[in-house]
């Protein structure tokens, strides 16, 4: 039996339709964690074909994450009829990630109808360690004819 409520269903359903769909967040291997209204978490086991040439995973797959985590957590709280796309997106790397794994957090600071605006922050971890490797701050825009 599940604890969710008939909301927490219905956006765990639509959040996970989309993400099998999505081609890139797939093709680096990507997986769904954890989704609640207003947050999104993914999982990337390390690759190294995704590393950059000193070792540490390329800068624009921990961006990538980070985009795809802010997007999935404004799609929790976009209307039924709407899709979002990223309109502006900043990001600060504070270390490499080189671990066994990564994580990124997505999450609605101030959702609105047309804008929503997020975070995505991307944690690399090693030997259940985590450490903080990407914050952003990301603008979707709610939009007509995207819906999932």
């Amino acid at each position: 039996m599940s604890n969710l409520t008939p909301d927490q269903e219905r956006i765990v359903q639509r959040i996970s339709n989309s993400f099998v769909r999505q081609a890139f967040v797939n093709t680096i291997g990507a997986e769904l964690g954890d989704v609640d209204r207003g947050l999104v978490d993914i999982h990337l086991p390390r690759n190294r074909s995704l590393d950059q040439q000193y070792g540490f995973v390329h800068g624009g797959v921990l961006t990538a994450l980070a985009d795809a985590a802010a997007g999935y957590a404004a799609l929790t709280v976009s209307s039924a009829d709407k899709g979002v796309l990223t309109t502006e997106l900043k990001v600060n790397f504070l270390r490499p990630a080189s671990g066994d794994k990564l994580l990124a957090k997505g999450r609605v600071l101030k959702p609105g109808r047309t804008l929503s605006i997020c975070t995505g922050d991307v944690f690399d971890i090693q030997d259940g360690v985590e450490k903080h490797v990407l914050t952003s701050l990301v603008t979707m825009m709610h939009v007509d004819g995207q819906t999932d």
